[in-house]
């Protein structure tokens, strides 16, 4: 677990613009994919299962999927439900600012706060694709496969 983080009481981790950097820069050596999503965003949870599978076909080779919530604190128990019911493996992280405009500029300068966003690190830590709205999961899956040799 990322020691920057901070503690969130129901069991996810909190992630703020400081920490975003830090929790990617984390997993150095892996390909990493990250995905923002929200209980009340009918697309991000349709495309939750799909992602989870990808983690389990490409995880044992160097995949680590990374979500989350940009639910409110007060859904947290929800977003935590939902993880589970998908089987969404741990570690689950719960997006907390201040500052929302800050978050997103850290997170992606060109991004409008949309939900569903994936983004695809690199196993150098450098983001080489940003999907805004349910990602094609067959290119996705392309890309995957292709940076993971």
């Amino acid at each position: 677990m990322l020691t920057a983080a901070l503690a969130w009481p129901a069991g996810m981790t909190a992630v703020t613009e400081a920490t975003y950097a830090k929790l990617v820069a984390s997993q150095k050596g892996k390909v990493v994919l990250v995905n923002f999503w929200a209980t009340y965003c009918v697309p991000c949870r349709a495309e939750m299962p799909a992602l989870v599978k990808l983690q389990q076909k490409y995880g044992p080779k160097g995949l680590v999927l990374m979500t989350i919530s940009a639910d409110e604190p007060e859904d947290e128990a929800k977003a935590g439900q939902f993880l589970s019911t998908v089987k969404v493996p741990a570690p689950h992280y719960l997006r907390k600012t201040a500052n929302e405009d800050a978050f997103v500029r850290v997170v992606d300068a060109k991004w409008s706060g949309a939900l569903p966003l994936s983004l695809v690190y690199d196993k150098g830590g450098k983001k080489v694709k940003v999907l805004v709205g349910e990602a094609d999961l067959t290119a996705l899956e392309a890309l995957i496969q292709k940076m993971l040799l």
